[in-house]
């Protein structure tokens, strides 16, 4: 009896680690995309950003 409410709550906790490791995947995955897309924006629009009058 004992043992399957330690086996229920060992589920639990993988589940809840596994589900935090995806979640910090997902997020650090969306960091690096804004960066990616941030940067590529900047390269794009170039020196001439600093050039325009204002």
């Amino acid at each position: 009896m004992l043992s399957e409410v330690e086996d229920k709550k060992d589920d639990s906790d993988t589940a809840t680690r596994r589900q935090r490791a995806r979640s910090i995947a997902i997020g650090l995955g969306l960091f690096f995309m804004v960066a990616l897309f941030y940067a590529a924006t900047i390269v794009h629009m170039g020196a001439n950003v600093a050039k325009r009058a204002m």
